[in-house]
């Protein structure tokens, strides 16, 4: 069905991007691990300051991106719930700073909207996904009592 292609190309639209934002993360933290933090404005002052920023953002990041690619050739349904999970975790991170230290900066405030966005944008591709495939098991269903 049209309807499916088209659900199917916007989830692995939802994927790339998700992509993208990633691995330019953790191209810029192994290479300017400063730059990175320079988002939040904090400074590096110290060489394991500096290792560990290239190791969560940049390490860490390009593993994870390098996960999405793989999986958005072989396994595009488990990337779409590794994003839904992983943004979601985000935005779960970012509130319980609310919650246990105050009011997020401008940043974080902007990323929890984004975060958020990304982690509903997702949950709601993957329910439309759901019902699409129960309908389309209920019309075979329906077809093959037919016969």
């Amino acid at each position: 069905m049209i309807t499916n292609k088209i659900l199917v190309n916007t989830i692995k639209c939802y994927i790339l991007i998700s992509f993208i934002s990633l691995f330019y993360v953790s191209i810029m933290g192994i290479f300017s691990p400063q730059q990175v933090m320079e988002l939040v404005r904090v400074s590096l002052t110290n060489t394991d300051a500096i290792s560990s920023i290239r190791g969560v953002y940049g390490g860490v990041g390009f593993t994870i991106s390098c996960l999405l690619l793989f999986l958005f050739f072989k396994k595009p349904e488990w990337a779409h719930g590794f994003l839904i999970l992983f943004w979601g975790s985000y935005a779960l991170s970012r509130i319980l700073t609310i919650l246990m230290d105050g009011k997020l900066g401008d940043f974080g405030a902007n990323w929890l909207l984004i975060e958020s966005l990304l982690c509903v944008i997702g949950l709601f591709l993957l329910i439309i996904k759901n019902i699409l495939t129960k309908s389309d098991e209920m019309i075979y269903l329906m077809v093959d009592q037919g016969k």
